[in-house]
């Protein structure tokens, strides 16, 4: 079952590095306006963007395995269509080197079944919630 309560989110925030699935180049778009904020809250941002050579002057990836860093936390700014493939990315990668063990999905994202076959993996799945908004409310 997805994380929903106070203590769940708290705990995920303790993440040291976020890969972020879809991180847009363009500035005013949560894309791009929500991985600049966990910058600056002192979490290394890495984006996963095949469409870019680097944002927010972190080089970007094409995908999430192409990653060399330890993961601790994927945030995923893509339709919900596309989380099934995102979260079997996210669970090959745990099962291969140990990381990227839970899994946030923004606001207006989710995919049940999807987030139960990660859950069953033993990732973390919180699903249609804004990371900066949580984290401005839990760590304020």
């Amino acid at each position: 079952m997805p994380i929903t309560d106070d203590e769940g989110l708290d705990r995920l925030l303790d993440a040291e590095t976020v890969a972020v699935v879809g991180c847009s180049t363009t500035s005013g778009k949560a894309a791009h306006d929500v991985p600049a904020y966990l910058q600056n809250q002192g979490y290394r941002v890495i984006p996963v963007n095949p469409f870019a050579d680097e944002v927010l002057g972190e080089p970007a990836y094409d995908a999430l395995g192409e990653v060399e860093e330890d993961v601790d936390l994927v945030d995923v700014f893509r339709p919900s269509e596309e989380v099934p493939e995102i979260l079997d990315a996210v669970r090959e990668r745990h099962a291969a080197r140990g990381d990227a063990g839970a899994v946030w999905l923004q606001l207006g994202i989710s995919h049940d079944e999807a987030a139960a076959a990660a859950e069953g993996r033993g990732i973390d799945v919180v699903q249609d919630r804004c990371i900066k908004v949580e984290h401005g409310r839990l760590r304020s």
